[in-house]
């Protein structure tokens, strides 16, 4: 019984091998999340885009965030977030820029959702039902429903811990091996000190 359980745990630990494609499939996750949050405050090869409603709601202090200095946190949130997307997709200072994501999603839970508590969808509610029933009697509730329940954004904390959980995970994992430029920088420092050294 303990050989065959020993073979399973062997077996189990050869997994290892192939930890290269947790970090993959996180940067593959989160690629899409950064890029969109991005140019939802700025597309910039969109000439109708402009970062100025981000920058006003930053600064408003009754519908908006009341923040100090808007327009530089703008930026910085907004290129956190752009430039986030692109190095994930290249797995180029991984580790580097999950910290600058890490602190925009701690922005955004804690600013900006905290108060709609945790979850993202609501729950159902009175809200709910009447908009359901608001649908059915004069909408197309069929076509409406036809890929999925109708839902109302609770817009709670969920998906920024979510992401920034994602982020944490990448931090210590890194860009992974062979799809990530990190992996090969590091390949070559590790073979340049070890020529030196010999």
């Amino acid at each position: 019984m303990f050989y065959y359980l020993n073979r399973l745990q062997v077996a189990m630990e050869q997994v290892q091998l192939t930890s290269f494609l947790a970090s993959i499939a996180l940067r593959l996750y989160l690629i899409p999340v950064m890029w969109g949050a991005a140019n939802t405050k700025w597309d910039p090869f969109n000439p109708d885009s402009s970062l100025q409603n981000t920058i006003a709601w930053f600064a408003h202090p009754e519908w908006g965030l009341g923040l100090p200095f808007p327009t530089l946190l703008a930026y910085l949130a907004w290129g956190t977030e752009y430039i986030g997307a692109i190095l994930l997709a290249l797995g180029l200072g991984v580790r580097w820029v999950c910290l600058p994501l890490m602190i925009t999603m701690l922005v955004a839970a804690f600013l900006v959702h905290w108060d709609n508590g945790w979850l993202a969808i609501a729950a159902p509610n009175e809200q709910l039902a009447m908009a359901k029933s608001l649908l059915a009697e004069h909408g197309n509730y069929d076509w409406l429903t036809a890929t999925g329940s109708f839902v109302i954004l609770n817009n709670g904390i969920e998906f920024a811990m979510t992401y920034f959980i994602m982020l944490l995970a990448l931090f210590f994992l890194g860009g992974g091996h062979y799809f990530s430029i990190d992996y090969y920088i590091k390949r070559y420092i590790e073979q340049r000190r070890y020529y030196y050294v010999d």
